[in-house]
């Protein structure tokens, strides 16, 4: 697993501009101030900031199909993977990044990083909801956002059993599901296909560690 990565290492490995790395830079620093309260990463991660979180996040957004302009992220935490996507996101045409966390803490902590990060807020900008996942509306998501979100992401929030049904009803037909996965991704595709018809699979490995993989799946229906 890639550790100790620099800024600067993080820019040159994503391609992201100067004002994309200044963002995170923000967030990180303001990371690091509220960890000490509000239990937001792995304690024992954030030495590996720049490799365990901001670019295991980065990696999603070019799996994205062209044209993204939406994208949901369920269980925000600390903002991983959405806070990313929305800092390297607004120089890639994605204009709408909604974040689902139900802890309030956690919640408060997502607006501020978004607004040190000077990142547009609202509708067309970053939305944060306060709720539990089973209690956003799909109908006022979508007009939110402008239409169903074009990808939906999750991280370190559920196995796949659990997480499908939370996402697929807060989908759109062509949305693109991407869950970065540990080792158990197999099982996990393995218990979910009980239940679940899936169109488009793909098992991508991962740049930050050799034993997880990015589950892509689109063209979801319940069997």
């Amino acid at each position: 697993m890639a550790k100790h990565l620099s800024p600067a290492d993080f820019q040159a490995a994503t391609g992201c501009s100067d004002a994309a790395l200044a963002r995170l830079e923000s967030y990180a620093a303001l990371l690091a101030k509220w960890q000490a309260a509000i239990n937001l990463v792995a304690a024992n991660t954030l030495p590996d900031l720049w490799a365990r979180h901001m670019l295991d996040s980065a990696q999603l957004l070019p799996l994205a199909p062209p044209g993204t302009a939406r994208w949901l992220d369920l269980g925000s935490g600390g903002g991983f993977p959405g806070l990313v996507i929305a800092a390297l996101g607004a120089d890639r045409g994605i204009t709408s990044v909604h974040l689902v966390e139900s802890d309030q803490r956690k919640a408060t902590f997502l607006r501020e990083a978004a607004r040190a990060m000077a990142l547009p807020m609202g509708d067309r900008g970053v939305t944060v909801h306060v709720k539990r996942i089973e209690a956003v509306e799909p109908a006022a998501l979508h007009a939110a956002m402008g239409g169903p979100p074009d990808v939906i992401s999750a991280r370190a929030l559920a196995a796949l059993e659990a997480l499908l049904p939370l996402a697929h009803r807060l989908a759109g037909p062509e949305t693109l599901y991407v869950f970065p996965k540990g080792r158990q991704a197999g099982d996990e595709l393995t218990a979910a296909r009980r239940y679940w018809t899936i169109r488009d699979l793909a098992r991508l490995p991962s740049q930050t560690d050799p034993d997880a993989r990015i589950v892509t799946i689109r063209g979801l229906e319940p069997a």
